[in-house]
C-alpha cells in the first residue's frame, strides 16, 4: 500500500482502486492502531485509533481532500505534505 504522508508518527496510505472498494478511503497507522477515513464524510469507519490521531487525520484530510479524490479516481497517487 503506497505511502501518500507522514506526520507526527501517522502513515497515511492508500490503495490503488482497483485492488480496493468504495466508498473512497484512506487507511492511517499510528503504532499499533490502525483507522480507515471516508474520503466524502472524512469521518473514521473502521479502525481504533486514539481520538487525538483522529483529529490531526481529520486536519488533515480536510486541507487534502481535493487532492485524495483526485487521486482515488485516477489512480495516480503522490505524496502531500505532512500535517
Amino acid at each position: 500500500m503506497p505511502e501518500i504522508s507522514r506526520f507526527y508518527g501517522i502513515v497515511i496510505k492508500m490503495f490503488f482502486k482497483p485492488k480496493e472498494h468504495e466508498p473512497s478511503h484512506i487507511h492511517a497507522l499510528y503504532g499499533e492502531y490502525v483507522g480507515i477515513f471516508d474520503l466524502q464524510s472524512m469521518e473514521m469507519t473502521e479502525g481504533d485509533l486514539p481520538k487525538k490521531a483522529q483529529e490531526l487525520i481529520k486536519e488533515w484530510l480536510y486541507k487534502n481532500q481535493e487532492e485524495l479524490l483526485k487521486m482515488w479516481e485516477t489512480q495516480k497517487l503522490r505524496k502531500l505534505p505532512p500535517l
